[in-house]
């Protein structure tokens, strides 16, 4: 498992332009009881050669987001508004065939799961030529010469012979690659991973995140990746966006969420995180209850049913109010109603002990 670093100062920037810009995106899937808001007003920036840590448990918002990025809610029933601007070009307003361009040529993604993302039917070799005839005016045999590269640079040992193998004569590590490998392929500038190491074991996921770090630096792309394992993101990113209920409710560098955090849910994911760096005097603490409906959240802050924390807020605002995502400090908003120097003295009082592994 992947522990949080012992410090994590914020990296630093290789641009000053933003490649990806995101701003108030909503998706909403309409049905008979209502919209549901798996999207519902979220805003970040991206700059090649740095990567940015979506986090947040199952129906927060995070793979809808990245699949609006992608354009794959074009042939659903999806209600998409706001705007996402790939290096200045609008994604949400340009052609369905311009999108298909863009996929694979200046933007790519890793899905989830390996095995239902590739074509039980075609070789691995097969599939990635394709993704790289769509966008080259290239001979087959210049699609195959270009393929053993990626494998070979994905770490795929032996291409020659594994590029014309199935699916199924893969390892889930290997199939893994593989994905990477076709999504890598066009030499994209925006590269989307998806969960990227689920179900993988934990030494095939050391080489996963580090084969993406040692692409980046190559490249020097811009890097999403979305898990609900906060490990990944304190080895990988540079900055988080921590979502709830399809909202931002925590935006800053890895530095400031880990050490700095002033969210009552992400001082619940934190401390409900195995650590494998300190011995821990006491059980982890869960976050109570489930995640919201995105069909019905709660009024006003849609945390507060499993908030340990809205006792602190004066009255019933918690609960009747929604918060706004203000900034803490520069670079650093929060969704809460606690005023911030309370939020700050609670995280160094009750919730930096129990990381640490003591009692609060």
């Amino acid at each position: 498992m992947t522990t949080v670093p012992a410090a994590a100062p914020s990296r630093s920037s290789t641009s000053q332009v933003p490649f990806l810009v995101v701003d108030d995106l909503h998706v909403h899937f309409p049905t008979d009881d209502g919209p549901v808001k798996s999207v519902d007003g979220i805003s970040f920036s991206l700059e090649a050669g740095r990567t940015l840590g979506i986090v947040g448990e199952s129906g927060s918002g995070k793979s809808v987001t990245s699949q609006a990025i992608m354009g794959l809610h074009r042939r659903t029933n999806a209600r998409v508004s706001g705007q996402i601007l790939l290096d200045d070009e609008d994604l949400l307003t340009v052609t369905d065939s311009r999108i298909r361009e863009l996929r694979g040529q200046k933007m790519a993604m890793i899905f989830q799961d390996p095995m239902s993302s590739l074509h039980p039917y075609y070789t691995i070799g097969n599939q990635i030529m394709e993704g790289y005839l769509v966008h080259n005016d290239s001979s087959k045999g210049n699609a195959r010469k270009a393929t053993l590269e990626v494998l070979d640079r994905v770490g795929i040992p032996n291409a020659k012979v594994r590029i014309d193998q199935y699916p199924h004569e893969f390892s889930g590590g290997m199939r893994q690659r593989a994905m990477i490998a076709m999504a890598l392929v066009n030499n994209p500038k925006l590269l989307i991973a998806d969960e990227p190491t689920t179900a993988l074991d934990v030494t095939v996921q050391a080489q996963i995140l580090g084969l993406m770090k040692d692409l980046q630096k190559e490249y020097g792309s811009a890097i999403i990746i979305i898990t609900h394992d906060l490990g990944v993101v304190a080895d990988m990113a540079d900055d988080l966006l921590v979502m709830y209920g399809g909202k931002p409710v925590e935006t800053g560098s890895v530095s400031d969420v880990f050490y700095r955090s002033e969210d009552p849910y992400t001082w619940g994911l934190l401390t409900s995180m195995p650590r494998m760096d300190h011995e821990r005097q006491e059980r982890l603490v869960p976050i109570l209850g489930t995640p919201p409906s995105l069909i019905n959240l709660p009024t006003g802050c849609s945390f507060n049913p499993r908030c340990r924390f809205k006792d602190r807020v004066p009255g019933d605002k918690c609960r009747t109010v929604e918060p706004d995502l203000l900034e803490a400090a520069p670079g650093h908003a929060v969704r809460c109603h606690i005023d911030s120097p309370q939020r700050q003295q609670i995280f160094q009082t009750e919730i930096k002990p129990r990381l640490a592994g003591g009692s609060a």
